[in-house]
């Protein structure tokens, strides 16, 4: 007897482009979210050769999980998807452990079949309580109502871009395999931007980006980064959510392509000791109407006042927040003075080692560039705590210009201290809430406290292997 053949949903690239860039200019121009869901759940239901649904969310420290719900069952179900939030770090007790999962449908996105498999479509979830209230810890959703909330009483988005690096190991699981005696070990030594056309890592670069454009990303540019066997992929400036949701699903893709050809894809911060390390640079803006409001021709820096006003409110802060930038043993390695770290508590629009640099602008791309991320960090978490920080966190002492070039501080060098100032820290407890504060605040010195305390020039298998985006219920467990 013949197998009947499975005809599931695969299209070429260049439909999903269309679809997708199509669905994410539907929520950038504010289609409303019951237009959305009537639109999608009866495309669902239309398409006979869709299968799964992906519905994806982030835990409080950044990690992404994954459901794959039957088409018909999602159908008949979407009002009422629940999880066991117990079994996610950080989140419910087991006393409290039910959530709720609300289908955010203007997240809705085309899958590429050669990297997802085919019949799957996916959409976020937006996390809640039994009670339809968002839910604490889920900062998509938190950071969902702050851009909502700036639209609707100032007609403000927040808009934001980000350089994110990563390195391509040879060989499957090597972060779960890691040893400080073993290693890792580079797929190229090519360099910065010269690397072949056809050697492992350029052949992994050229397969991510076509899966990055396919989802709607509008790329730039990609490139070899500095260290060997690093990448970038940079996409076009967008609106805060969706850029956080392109992060995670980025950070997927490199993911899965690579193991798909026997590497491991990691955003480890230093993953040597003696290369350089990868970061997130994360630039910002605020708009309305189309008008950039960081742009003032007559500043020296195109800045305007409330562009400076980020900047100092952002540094003054600097300290407390850095824990939520670099929320890893591993990514204090990476505030090294030695590799053009950005630890350096300052502005300056050319000297790469500040925490925030100014890049040339007009009144298009005015901007400020925060250097000091770590690409390890929760991106939902990370956007709301800057803008909120910048729009009305503490304010320092009048600052100049020439003070704000010059006064001299640094971020911590070792988790300890961060996790200290974090702790210390009344404006980021009342800003994240008693509760996230402190469950963030214990997942990392369980970290901290399963690591040596000092770095030393060797990259420890502690520091590797109960990092956040590695470690798993049975590597935990073998401590």
């Amino acid at each position: 007897m013949l197998n009947t053949p499975k005809k599931f949903l695969d299209m070429s690239y260049d439909e999903l482009e269309e679809l997708n860039l199509e669905a994410k200019h539907k929520v950038m121009n504010r289609t409303p979210e019951d237009q959305l869901q009537e639109e999608y759940m009866r495309y669902l239901s239309d398409k006979k050769e869709l299968k799964a649904i992906t519905v994806a969310f982030t835990d409080l420290e950044g990690r992404l999980h994954m459901l794959d719900y039957d088409k018909k069952f999602l159908l008949s179900s979407a009002d009422n998807l629940t999880f066991d939030g117990s079994s996610v770090r950080g989140f419910s007790s087991v006393r409290e452990s039910d959530l709720r999962l609300k289908i955010d449908w203007g997240s809705f996105r085309w899958l590429p079949a050669d990297v997802f498999g085919p019949g799957k479509v996916m959409v976020f979830g937006l996390i809640q309580n039994l009670d339809n209230t968002a839910y604490e810890s889920d900062w998509r959703s938190q950071l969902r109502l702050m851009t909502e909330m700036l639209m609707r009483d100032e007609q403000m988005t927040a808009n934001v871009a980000v350089e994110l690096e990563g390195f391509l190991f040879n060989g499957r699981n090597a972060e779960q395999r890691y040893t400080a005696d073993g290693g890792f070990e580079f797929v190229s030594t090519g360099g910065y931007y010269h690397s072949l056309p056809q050697d492992p890592l350029r052949q992994f670069i050229d397969r991510f980006a076509e899966a990055q454009r396919a989802l709607g990303f509008e790329n730039e540019k990609d490139h070899p980064e500095v260290a060997p066997s690093q990448f970038e992929l940079n996409f076009s400036y967008t609106d805060a959510l969706i850029c956080a949701d392109q992060i995670q699903l980025y950070k997927l893709m490199a993911r899965q392509i690579a193991d798909s050809m026997g590497m491991t894809a990691s955003f480890l911060p230093k993953p040597f000791a003696d290369v350089n390390g990868s970061g997130m640079h994360t630039n910002m803006s605020v708009s309305r109407g189309g008008k950039n409001l960081f742009y003032d021709s007559a500043d020296e820096d195109n800045l305007s006042t409330m562009a400076w006003g980020f900047v100092d409110r952002i540094l003054n802060n600097a300290n407390d927040l850095c824990l939520i930038l670099n929320p890893s043993v591993n990514a204090y390695r990476r505030l090294d003075p030695a590799y053009e770290a950005p630890n350096q508590i300052k502005s300056s629009a050319i000297d790469r080692t500040s925490m925030i640099r100014i890049p040339l602008g007009n009144e298009k791309s005015a901007r400020i560039e925060v250097r000091s991320v770590a690409p390890d960090t929760n991106p939902y978490l990370l956007f709301y705590t800057l803008f909120q920080t910048g729009f009305s966190g503490p304010m320092p002492e009048a600052l100049d210009s020439e003070s704000r070039r010059t006064r001299t501080r640094f971020l911590p060098d070792k988790i300890n201290d961060a996790i200290r100032h974090f702790k210390g820290s009344e404006y980021l407890r009342s800003l994240l809430g008693e509760a996230s504060h402190s469950k963030y605040l214990e997942l990392k010195k369980a970290v901290a406290e399963r690591s040596p305390k000092l770095l030393g020039s060797i990259i420890k298998t502690e520091e590797i292997r109960f990092h956040h985006e590695v470690t798993n219920q049975y590597l935990w467990s073998k401590f």
